[in-house]
Order: C-alpha cells, then structure tokens, then sequence
C-alpha cells in the first residue's frame, strides 16, 4: 500500500496532468485550474480515512470539527452570552473530533466501502450537491469538482492496486483487489447504505447535461490522435 507522501505527490501530478488536458480541449479554463487540482488532490487522500488514526482522517474531523464550530456559532451567536458560546464552541469541536472521529474509526475498515468504486461516485455526487445547493456554484461547475474528487479518489485506489502488485515477478501480493472493487464485497450493508445514499444524492443533484454538452464540444481530436497513433 502506498504512503501518504506518495499518495499526496501522485494525487498532485495526476490531478494536474488533468486539469491540463481539460484546459487544452477547451473543456475548462485557466483559472479553473488551481481549484480543480485541489479537489483532486482531496479525493487522492480521501479513501484512507477508513484507516484508524491515519492523516487523511484526521484532518477531515478537524475540519469537520471546525467547519461544526462554525455552525454552533453563527447560529447561537445571538442567543448566549460570550463565555456561554466559548463554552459551546469547545464542546462541539471535542465531541465531533473526538467522540465522533472514535465512532467512526470503530464503524469502519481500512480497505472496505471507502476503497471502492462506489465509495469515489459516493463522493464525487456529494461535492457536486454540496457545491450547487449550499455554495451556489452553476450547474457545470458543480459538476466539475465532483467530477475532480472523483478523479483523484480513483487513482488513489488505482495506485493502491499497483503497490498490491510485485513487478519484479509479476505475482499478486494478498492485498490485490481490496481497493479498486465495485464495492465491499465483504460488508454488504455498509455498501447496500452507500448505494442509497449515492442514489439520494443523484436524486437531488442538478442535471449533468451542461457537463455532457461542454464535454462533447471539447476539442478531444489531438489526444485521440495520440491515441490511435
């Protein structure tokens, strides 16, 4: 299994490499650049917070715990007095970086739902919803970053795969097959829960179409050329 350094260092090339292509064909523009390959470089480091005390995990709850104190206190700000909220701002980041974060690590396994192709449609179909209906980006853009967490959620588990393989001889490690997978295969009601909450998503997500026609208009011809040659 690769490390954080060389997901992170894989994460950051592919994404770029990406947003290049994409910028090349016409199907995004330079300023999309920088933003798009940060959403690929968080999908890269999202499929090991199933691993127990790992550096992804940790600071998805810290940010969560952050983004919670956040909440607590724009929306109490006007109810309580100073020490009060202080008070209520310590308690809410403890609960969801720790109490949380411990729930969490003892639901979950390292290399189950969270290294799967469901896991990475699962997230990339948030980002778009979180981007449309709560960021109030436009519909393409939305689109966009999903589709970035998605791509670098996809070569962190294709990277898994490799480092599951001795090039060397050629043989298979006993690892090979638990991160790129459909789904968990070993825990169907974690993947059965993942699967209804990827369809709700879908279901409340704005059309794809803008994505669609931006994609079929993009100048593809001089990579299919490389293709073909």
């Amino acid at each position: 299994m690769a490390n954080f350094n060389t997901h992170l260092f894989v994460a950051s090339a592919g994404s770029a490499g990406a947003a290049l292509i994409a910028t090349n064909v016409h199907l995004i523009t330079n300023a999309d650049i920088p933003w798009l390959v940060f959403l690929g470089i968080v999908g890269g480091l999202l499929p090991d917070i199933d691993a127990s005390n790992s550096r992804p995990v940790r600071l998805l709850f810290n940010v969560l715990a952050l983004m919670g104190v956040a909440a607590a206190l724009h929306t109490l700000k006007d109810n309580y007095a100073p020490y009060l909220l202080l008070l209520i701002a310590t308690g809410t980041y403890l609960f969801i970086r720790y109490v949380m974060l411990n729930l969490f690590n003892s639901l979950t396994v390292h290399r189950g739902v969270f290294h799967s192709l469901l896991a990475a449609l699962f997230f990339g179909l948030l980002m778009t919803c979180i981007s449309y209906r709560f960021l109030h980006w436009d519909i393409l853009h939305a689109w966009l970053n999903g589709v970035f967490i998605a791509f670098g959620f996809i070569v962190h588990l294709l990277l898994d795969e490799l480092y599951s393989t001795n090039l060397s001889n050629l043989r298979m490690k006993k690892s090979f097959g638990t991160a790129l997978k459909l789904f968990s295969y070993n825990s169907i009601a974690a993947s059965a829960l993942m699967t209804l909450c990827t369809i709700m998503l879908y279901s409340i997500a704005p059309s794809p179409m803008p994505l669609v026609t931006v994609w079929k208009g993009a100048q593809w011809n001089h990579y299919l050329a490389l293709a073909m040659f």
